[in-house]
């Protein structure tokens, strides 16, 4: 089985931006972790703050993948072209975010990209992506 997660924007920042929402890892350590615990998966990582790469990695793994985890951070909110990406290929995209989106500011309950996803995961931290991965190994 071939997984890939996409992070978004700010999410390089992952260990010094916000602790107090999201935490003191940094995304590679917690990557790390989960190749460990999920060995028997190709499990690649991906992020970037720019739109246009995160929908070519969407476009470049959507038809050969098993699955993707896609935190497409502020682009939730406002990415049609993200949207459309997701709509666009074969592999089920299931939407994660570490931070309860419904808790935050008024303009993030909303996400453009759910509609697409076969799922969403929001508020459980880093153990969001676990969830996300054990799903796809159940289905």
């Amino acid at each position: 089985m071939k997984i890939i997660i996409i992070n978004g924007p700010n999410l390089n920042l992952l260990g010094k931006r916000e602790p107090e929402i999201y935490g003191s890892t940094s995304f590679e350590e917690f990557f790390d972790t989960l190749k460990t615990k999920f060995s028997e998966i190709d499990l690649s990582y991906f992020q970037s703050n720019i739109e246009g790469e995160i929908i070519d990695k969407i476009h470049e793994v959507g038809f050969s993948y098993d699955a993707i985890l896609l935190n497409a951070g502020g682009y939730t909110h406002t990415s049609v072209a993200i949207s459309d990406a997701i709509a666009g290929v074969k592999t089920p995209v299931l939407e994660v975010h570490i931070s309860n989106i419904y808790k935050r500011e008024e303009f993030r309950h909303k996400s453009i990209i759910t509609k697409e996803c076969v799922g969403m995961i929001s508020g459980l931290g880093l153990k969001g992506y676990e969830l996300a991965i054990r799903y796809f190994l159940n289905n």
